[in-house]
């Protein structure tokens, strides 16, 4: 399982700094999504990523338009990298006429063909053998596309996740696995659900490379996420990506997560994907006072203009409310 460590690519300073953006853009999407959720102006459950978007940003750093991605609904931030723009993005959980569904459905279920990216379910896990479809589409069509297919720990457990993967390894799909796993599935801890420590460890058993990583290292996560990519395009089949990560808040923002501890929070908020990179380039002296103000700035002007946006956005027309129906 150690094939998928051999890559290594390089990044320039400006790639490095780029990933800061996008990581605190991410953040700051949802860190204002909970603010707004609280004050009651979003009409959307919100199923916050704080804590984890060293996975988002590291896994979808370089991908191709026509690249495919099946995110969760906790991967807004998958949306933004793919190519929403927030205003649109923060319409949609507004429910506002201007939103990826013209209002039509929950925030976290929309899709944007067009941009590779097929909506979330409820049911965690499901999409991923639609992913593996839409993988052996590009392979029957000799396409060197590949598709992100995300699930977490809890959804590793389901059915359709076995399916997935065993359908993928027999067919040497383009598909690459990333489990997230905050360890746990809304409140049951990942001992309470399964007798071994890595998910990635079951890849084996379907007979293609699995490795479980830092899902809070964004750089971990890339070189990971870049290897496993080339592999697939190179007609080598699917990887499993482990990512071990945390989220700070709850499930979502009306739980208040009484079943993990203070110190454990705090624990894994030492850990945070932004201020570990943030040292690292302060380190390799890419980072100056400067640009981070720069940056810091660039993103607070995008979620502002976001917001505005979606709250000068009309919301949708009862009279449209049949139409983009389909059998």
């Amino acid at each position: 399982m150690a094939s998928i460590k051999r890559y290594k690519f390089k990044l320039s300073n400006e790639q490095l700094l780029e990933i800061l953006y996008w990581l605190k853009l991410v953040r700051a999407f949802d860190e204002r999504l909970s603010v707004l959720v609280r004050q009651g102006r979003v009409r959307s459950g919100v199923y916050s990523s704080i804590g984890q978007e060293a996975i988002v940003v590291g896994t979808c750093f370089g991908l191709e338009r026509d690249d495919y991605i099946c995110p969760l609904h906790r991967d807004l931030g998958t949306f933004l990298m793919k190519g929403v723009s927030p205003g649109v993005m923060m319409a949609q959980m507004y429910a506002k006429a201007t939103g990826l569904s013209k209002g039509r459905d929950s925030a976290l279920h929309s899709g944007v063909p067009e941009l590779g990216i097929f909506g979330n379910t409820s049911m965690l896990g499901a999409t991923t053998p639609v992913a593996a479809g839409l993988a052996l589409t590009f392979k029957l069509e000799m396409r060197r596309n590949v598709v992100l297919a995300y699930f977490g720990e809890g959804a590793a457990n389901t059915g359709d996740v076995h399916e997935a993967m065993n359908v993928a390894a027999v067919h040497k799909l383009p598909v690459v696995f990333i489990c997230e796993n905050n360890i746990y599935a809304y409140s049951v801890p990942i001992e309470k659900s399964m007798a071994i420590e890595d998910v990635a460890d079951r890849a084996e058993a379907y007979g293609f490379d699995g490795v479980a990583i830092n899902g809070n290292d964004v750089l971990a996560v890339y070189q990971a996420a870049q290897g496993a990519i080339a592999r697939a395009r190179a007609g080598d089949g699917p990887t499993l990506i482990e990512c071990k990560t945390y989220r700070w808040h709850g499930h979502s923002e009306h739980d208040p997560a009484f079943y993990r501890t203070d110190e454990e929070l705090a624990m894994w908020k030492s850990r945070d994907p932004l201020t570990t990179f943030t040292t690292y380039l302060r380190h390799r002296q890419v980072l100056t006072d400067e640009i981070l103000i720069e940056i810091d700035q660039r993103v607070i002007h995008e979620i502002d203009e976001a917001v505005s946006f979606a709250e000068s956005s009309p919301d949708p027309d009862p009279s449209e409310a049949a139409t983009d129906l389909y059998a």
